[in-house]
């Protein structure tokens, strides 16, 4: 049976995904390239986006419990990054130093401010770092595809991804406007899960090793845990997976939006 990452190994990827997006960004011939997954974005745009991120957590997390979103720490009242290329790696390094500090000096059962308040995921200082690996992962992703060299997300982070994705992006109370359903989802590397799409809402939970995924879901995505993260995140069309049933589930589960 596999389990949830600790604390202290999202931190060490944090550090780790953090590092490689710095790395694309410090080598990249040009900042003014475009990121072909985020339209609209050079990577100039792409970093001062990931810097601003971990500024806002920081002060998320550091702020403790709270019932609305700190003050400060809205999108739009991020300070802006520096143009020139060293002092903008310098002041990537720094946010996300700060990000770190926060985090260790939390620990992991604080609690704070997420906008997932319904979902599986805790309202705590790992919840939060436990997502934001997963951010910095498809940014990083999405760094190296500027420059075209794109690579897979790290084993360790994708497989922890794809329940990540589900407990935090998905699961919610808000009412599943369709007939109800259950999707699966099988990583190739050996975990699986389901997905129940209900009048109740949207609930994952884990398959066992005695569970198989096309027994219990009327369809099933099979396909590398990074591959599913990507699609989930919207970076590869879903004509990419390898789908067994009525594509149609994903396809609504793709659009829909419960806070609509």
């Amino acid at each position: 049976m596999h389990t949830t990452l600790d604390f202290a190994a999202l931190l060490a990827l944090l550090d780790e995904r953090s590092t490689a997006f710095r790395e694309v960004v410090a080598a990249a011939p040009d900042l003014d390239v475009d990121v072909p997954s985020c339209p609209g974005w050079s990577l100039f745009d792409l970093a001062e986006h990931v810097g601003q991120g971990r500024r806002r957590w920081a002060t998320i997390v550091a702020a403790g419990p709270c019932d609305e979103r700190p003050a400060g720490t809205a999108p739009s009242e991020s300070a802006p990054a520096p143009r020139d290329r060293a002092e903008l790696e310098t002041w990537l390094a720094a946010a996300v130093g700060e990000f770190d500090a926060a985090l260790r000096a939390a620990g992991p059962e604080a609690g704070c401010w997420t906008w997932w308040g319904d979902s599986q995921s805790p309202e705590t200082a790992e919840g939060v770092a436990r997502h934001q690996v997963q951010e910095l992962a498809v940014h990083t992703y999405d760094a190296q595809l500027a420059v075209g060299a794109p690579q897979p997300l790290p084993e360790a982070i994708a497989l922890d991804g794809v329940e990540e994705f589900l407990s935090t992006c998905v699961s919610t109370d808000e009412v599943w406007p369709h007939e109800p359903l259950t999707l699966g989802f099988n990583a190739t590397e050996g975990r699986a899960w389901r997905l129940d799409l209900s009048g109740d809402g949207a609930r994952y939970a884990r398959l066992g090793q005695e569970e198989s995924v096309d027994v219990v879901s009327d369809a099933f995505v099979n396909a590398t845990a990074s591959d599913i993260v990507l699609w989930d995140y919207n970076r590869i069309a879903l004509e990419s997976l390898e789908i067994s049933g009525d594509r149609v589930g994903f396809e609504r589960l793709r659009d829909w939006d419960p806070d609509a």
